[in-house]
């Protein structure tokens, strides 16, 4: 079957390691063109100017639980499902310091960040070249923040200014001519460790010489979460993280307005919201504890998943992650499993969330989708609450809109801001990638809309554009 995201793959890697200091270079088309800021400082773009659509999988353990078959296999589905970027981690969050990869070698000689293991790092390479031969960018993390504060977890810490400086220059200069971005922290608080995590980050520059972004997932209880709080001035993060976590319907778009009002401007996105087959309260009402009893927990669905990327999307993000609960720790029913993971990875996989984020994907690239700015004032009827929160973006030239609608719950929208005439609108199904047109209208004041359904599983996607667009856009995205 024609795998339509990635119809130019190459059919086989040549690879080059060129020791000595020096970076991996693979053969002639495999690894695709460098990211960076766009002009309007919302958004990304490859280096030709292209729009990049960050569709990320937070695939934590994949460079220290998978051999190299099973790498592939992850790969493959990922990139067949329209995933663009794979984030994951260099020094691994589940005891990846002391407990070996899948070839049997650790990261680093006696725990020391400045005698990387070259038979660890060549798996690191092969994991890279694969990825970026498939057209897939990495999310590298350099390591996982129990490394740096270790506050839970496995940890040690081992990380201080000069090393943390060191190695970030070892992996900036080996992985130069990759398509990757960095990502510091890892779940953990950098309040008195700024220090650190800034020499880290100079260290990859100096590494790479500046041609890979920088971005950061941290967390403080007392602080907040993501990239933004702690290091949104420094000139060195490129873009914020998100970090909306595994909440049941957690309000992301909240942390997505506070980055997307901040300056300098820069782009921000989810980068680990809540994940499909992630235990929750049953109810709704929270996050899984552990004192809780089986009879009142629940599993993070599909629909979850789709209210969190629609939600940030519209809210003004730069793309969205995705997340599983059992592929993260790629839980094999043999390993223990984290927080009740019951789903063996290659099973969960193929969960519907991760198909319709590829949908979800298609619909955006088939439009001019960076000319969106959130406008919540375009819902002059319905918003709604919790749950029934919609959520509303319009192009900047007036030339389309989009509302996105969780639970199917009828709205009123203002269209007098479109340019034309003449409008026409239609129904996108997130579920399916199906479109139910309405017909023209005109750029009233007031619009009411009521979904095909309505119900927990029936959220969609509301497309009003003028006349003089393209027939074919949004029909086949």
């Amino acid at each position: 079957m024609k795998n339509p995201w990635n119809a130019a793959r190459p059919l086989a890697l040549i690879v080059l390691w060129l020791g000595g200091g020096g970076s991996i270079a693979a053969a002639a088309g495999t690894s695709p063109p460098l990211l960076r800021v766009d002009a309007s400082g919302r958004f990304l773009a490859r280096e030709d100017g292209r729009p990049f659509f960050w569709l990320g999988d937070t695939a934590w353990e994949l460079l220290h639980r998978l051999n190299r078959e099973e790498t592939l296999a992850y790969l493959d589905k990922r990139a067949a499902q329209g995933f663009t970027v794979i984030q994951t981690v260099v020094l691994a969050e589940l005891d990846g310091l002391r407990v070996p990869n899948a070839n049997g070698d650790l990261p680093l000689e006696n725990l020391d960040p400045t005698r990387p293991n070259e038979a660890y790092f060549r798996h690191v390479d092969f994991v890279v070249r694969a990825a970026n031969a498939r057209g897939l960018y990495l999310g590298l993390l350099p390591t996982w923040g129990d490394k740096v504060k270790r506050a839970w977890g496995a940890g040690p810490e081992i990380f201080n200014v000069e090393n943390a400086r060191a190695y970030g220059e070892f992996l900036g200069r080996r992985y130069r001519d990759a398509g990757l971005v960095w990502i510091l922290g890892g779940d953990r608080s950098p309040v008195g460790d700024e220090a650190v995590w800034g020499a880290m980050a100079r260290g990859l520059r100096a590494g790479d010489g500046g041609r890979h972004l920088i971005t950061g997932h941290w967390a403080d209880g007392r602080v907040g979460r993501g990239s933004s709080p702690f290091f949104h001035r420094e000139p060195w993060l490129d873009f914020n993280l998100a970090y909306s976590g595994h909440a049941w319907a957690a309000p992301n778009y909240r942390q997505i307005a506070r980055d997307y009002a901040l300056r300098p401007i820069k782009p921000t996105l989810d980068g680990e919201p809540r994940y499909e087959d992630h235990p929750y309260i049953g109810d709704g009402s929270g996050f899984y504890s552990h004192r809780k009893r089986w009879d009142q927990i629940t599993r993070g669905n599909a629909q979850q998943m789709r209210q969190a990327a629609y939600w940030a999307l519209l809210a003004g993000a730069a793309g969205h992650t995705y997340g599983c609960h059992d592929v993260w720790q790629f839980y094999d029913g043999k390993r223990d499993p984290i927080t009740h993971a019951i789903t063996p990875w290659r099973r969960a996989l193929d969960f519907p969330g991760a198909r319709q984020m590829g949908l979800m994907r298609r619909l955006f690239e088939s439009l001019p989708w960076t000319r969106l700015t959130p406008d919540p004032s375009l819902i002059v009827g319905g918003q709604g609450e919790g749950e029934h929160h919609a959520q509303a973006a319009r192009a900047r030239d007036g030339s389309f809109l989009l509302v996105y609608l969780p639970l199917g719950d009828p709205v009123t929208i203002r269209l007098s801001d479109l340019a034309g005439p003449r409008l026409r609108a239609r129904w996108f199904n997130p579920r399916t990638g199906e479109w139910t047109p309405l017909g023209a209208l005109t750029p009233e004041a007031r619009h009411a809309f009521t979904p095909p359904r309505r119900g927990r599983t029936w959220d969609w996607v509301l497309l009003v554009e003028t006349a003089s667009a393209p027939a074919t856009r949004g029909d086949s995205p």
